[in-house]
């Protein structure tokens, strides 16, 4: 597994070093768009608003908008240098909590927790702590130049990290438009309502629920493939980059080709003298 971080979680004098692994992973199939007239990808290029040229990377700067068309500009090294401040410190777990106490609208993103070199034993001790105790653990960690709110809790034999939204960014449910009152539910439809989710109540099980719309786009792709239904792409031919040596040969060799065409060029004769009487 690709490591995403590396440091160390301690909970009061203990200190664990570890390393932080995606846990999750996006199967989503990926569509590429082409131009319709000749099959070739389509390509997106980064133009600058003002004078309209393609920017490369090494002119691009990063700046935070603090109001319209109003720009705060921060330099790499001022950006890399807040990074590392704050990535190498430890992240210390503050609190201990019931998960149950946090609502799944908060959690964000899970990854793995593996020990690393000499961290095992303690990474064991936090892992049997937390399982016995029924508890979690909520601390904070600095992830792609992000601070995020994080629980450490316990998944089958491994440490679990999850990114926890900031309170500031779960929007107020009261801006949600149109809720009807509670008031407008009748006795009788909640009863039978009940009765149906209890008949439906199952312990969970992620492995009978299947993705069917990815499944039924592949099998569309494939048929395809089958059946030779396929695009090659059209690629535009271009010059390779010539060296001066290269250059000059292809100088002498249009200096020579030209010459060719010159000599096979018939000469017009010249008029006949007329004779003298």
């Amino acid at each position: 597994m690709h490591t995403v971080w590396k440091g160390s979680i301690s909970f009061g004098l203990v200190n664990i070093p570890v390393k932080l692994h995606a846990a999750t992973e996006d199967h989503d199939i990926k569509l590429r768009q082409l131009h319709k007239a000749c099959n070739a990808p389509i390509s997106y290029k980064k133009v600058c608003t003002a004078c309209n040229e393609e920017v490369q990377p090494d002119d691009i700067v990063k700046a935070y908008e603090y109001t319209k068309g109003k720009f705060v500009v921060l330099d790499a090294e001022e950006l890399e240098k807040l990074k590392k401040e704050n990535e190498d410190k430890a992240v210390e777990i503050v609190d201990f909590v019931k998960l149950e106490e946090i609502d799944p609208i908060y959690f964000e993103r899970s990854y793995f927790l593996a020990p690393d070199k000499g961290g095992s034993k303690a990474y064991a001790l936090l892992r049997s702590a937390l399982g016995q105790s029924d508890k979690i653990g909520v601390a904070k960690i600095i992830i792609r130049q992000k601070e995020q709110l994080a629980a450490v809790r316990v998944f089958k034999d491994s440490l679990v990290l999850e990114t926890i939204h900031w309170p500031d960014e779960v929007r107020n449910v009261g801006e949600v438009p149109n809720l009807p009152e509670a008031e407008g539910v009748a006795g009788k439809e909640l009863d039978v309502a009940l009765l149906l989710i209890d008949q439906l109540t199952t312990p969970f099980d992620p492995t009978k629920y299947t993705d069917e719309y990815r499944e039924s786009l592949m099998e569309l792709i494939e048929a395809k493939k089958a059946g030779k239904e396929t695009v090659t792409v059209t690629e535009r031919e271009t010059p390779a980059a010539t060296t001066a040596t290269d250059l000059m040969a292809a100088l002498q060799a249009s200096l020579e080709k030209t010459g060719t065409k010159k000599k096979a060029t018939p000469k017009k004769r010249p008029a006949a003298k007329k004779k003298q009487a």
